[in-house]
């Protein structure tokens, strides 16, 4: 029998007091509502459960640019009339409105992802869940789709520290845009999305969409239509997602668990139960890799609060009623007062033959990726043959002679190898990086892994080599970020941190406070 899987939860219990405006369909309450299910169905007893870290200024310029980023710290109700120009420029108005609070909000949301992420590749957890994060609409430099700062990527760039490859998996009924975008050029990132596609935001996610140059068919896109019910989903998904497992082989699985593909949803057209949308977080689970489970859209917020609190159960395992226990928000669930939710009789829209067609032609496109994923050399970890020879044979190329370009990116990589080395070894001329301490254990301090790799920079406009065998050459579309060595003294901050262990520069932690399972429901109650 495998053994249970570890579950980390992240919550902060201020994100339920932001509010985006009178009429606004986002409704940040709808976390708090979840959180409240989970304390009275006993789940928080089975993990471990973790008050965010904020996210940092350094962290969230990892993909947002700074001015972008100054002004989401500069921006208030109050001083949004002088500049008018700022708001056109970063999309911030009508359906991404300014509010108290925007940049602190931001900060709770990806501080969450990023937390979960560092985790993960500390081997602290098997599955971390946050849902405040999955704001998937956000791009480098502006807002979209009620999202701001884009947590998703920000916690797959932490994956990529330590994972080769990162499956991004979005059930959202709105197209995934913004992860899809930051990775498009890549074939470091996979980007899997189902969603609503013809005349509906965003409007992109056309399964002609594949990706471009090194990340060509590392973008998956399935368009559907209204009125998608749990058999046609479950099928198309778990047929897709079985090809994507095989064939991409990932290290770590970023799931988003946008509840606006619900039946009901204010703005959605799907008609999905829980359970149906549900059997997605099970299906994945069942690979047994390291899972972020996020959060997204959702507009019928008792729906949402139901879902996510399922899926929680999901996760750990764990069997609940279907019978609602009584919480904090009891009277948003009648008249049944029930967990579970029943389909409308809605017209499938997606027919038999139209699914088909589309799962086929994904199929098609997968194909023609490279028969071993990224990374994978024949054979198992050894570094692929001509990796070697080109160390021994260095002093022996003809410096005259024009080198074929995937001869170039292999020493190019050979040469950042070396010098990652000698950075380990003496380098100090680096911003620390993120760290976190675990106050649920004894023990905190991060152990180097052997097979980290180094994160690149999600912008999705760097020149990526066409060459398609070189594993080990720049991977990423918009990631080259450099990773920096830490400063020789220990970290701490003024929660009264423990010493952490800064021999590997690619190592970086998330300074999420742990909260005792005795104390959560009081705790997590002050606020209200």
């Amino acid at each position: 029998m495998s053994r249970k899987q570890r579950v980390s939860y992240f919550y902060d219990n201020e994100v339920g007091n932001y509010y985006y405006a009178p009429g606004h369909p986002m409704k940040p309450h709808r976390i708090r509502m979840t959180h409240s299910l989970l304390l009275n169905y006993g789940m928080y007893k089975n993990m471990e459960v973790f008050r965010p870290q904020p996210a940092t200024d350094f962290d969230i310029q990892q993909f947002h640019s700074d001015d972008y980023v100054n002004f989401l710290k500069m921006i208030t109700p109050q001083n949004m009339v002088e500049h008018l120009r700022a708001l056109q420029r970063f999309n911030v108005g009508e359906d991404c409105p300014v509010f108290e609070g925007i940049y602190e909000y931001c900060q709770i949301s990806a501080g969450g992802s990023i937390g979960g992420a560092v985790r993960l590749n500390n081997n602290a957890t098997d599955i971390a869940i946050n849902w405040a994060g999955g704001l998937h609409h956000a791009k480098k430099c502006e807002a979209s789709g009620f999202c701001y700062v884009n947590d998703i990527v920000l916690a797959i760039l932490e994956l990529l520290k330590k994972h080769q490859r990162v499956l991004y998996v979005d059930i959202d009924i709105h197209h995934g845009d913004g992860v899809e975008e930051a990775f498009f050029t890549t074939d470091r990132v996979m980007c899997v999305s189902f969603h609503k596609y013809g005349e509906y935001f965003p409007g992109t996610g056309d399964v002609k969409d594949i990706g471009a140059g090194k990340g060509k068919s590392y973008s998956v896109n399935f368009p559907l239509k209204d009125g998608i019910d749990d058999a046609s989903f479950e099928r198309i998904f778990a047929a897709v997602m079985e090809q994507v497992m095989i064939t991409f082989d990932p290290g770590a699985i970023v799931l988003q668990c946008g509840a606006d593909s619900l039946t009901g949803d204010r703005l959605g057209s799907f008609n999905l139960s829980i359970k149906g949308h549900g059997e997605c977080v099970r299906f994945l689970k069942k690979f047994g890799k390291p899972m972020l489970v996020l959060g997204g859209g959702g507009y019928t917020i008792r729906n949402v609060a139901r879902c996510w609190a399922y899926e929680t159960s999901v996760c750990l395992g764990q069997e609940i009623p279907n019978e609602l226990p009584n919480n904090d928000y009891y009277e948003y669930y009648g008249p049944d007062y029930n967990l579970h939710i029943t389909p409308s009789n809605m017209e499938n829209q997606n027919k038999t033959d139209y699914l088909h067609k589309i799962t086929q032609e994904i199929f098609t496109n997968l194909r023609s990726l490279p028969r071993f994923a990224p990374g994978v050399a024949p054979g198992g970890s050894a570094p692929p043959p001509d990796i070697r020879s080109l160390e021994q044979n260095e002093d022996a190329i003809d410096k005259d002679t024009r080198l074929p370009q995937e001869d170039k990116d292999r020493m190019i990589s050979h040469m950042k190898d070396i010098h990652a080395a000698d950075d380990e070894d003496g380098g100090t001329d680096s911003a620390p990086p993120r760290v976190t301490k675990d106050y649920a254990t004894t023990s905190a301090s991060a152990q180097p892994s052997d097979t980290e790799t180094k994160a690149p920079e999600a912008e999705g406009g760097i020149d990526q080599p066409e060459s398609a065998g070189n594993a080990d050459a720049p991977q990423s579309a918009a990631l080259s970020q450099e990773e920096k060595p830490a400063d020789n003294g220990p970290a701490e901050t003024d929660q009264g941190a423990q010493k952490q262990d800064s021999t590997n520069p690619q190592e970086s932690t998330n300074d999420s406070q742990a909260v005792p399972a005795e104390n959560v429901a009081t705790d997590s109650m002050q606020s209200e």
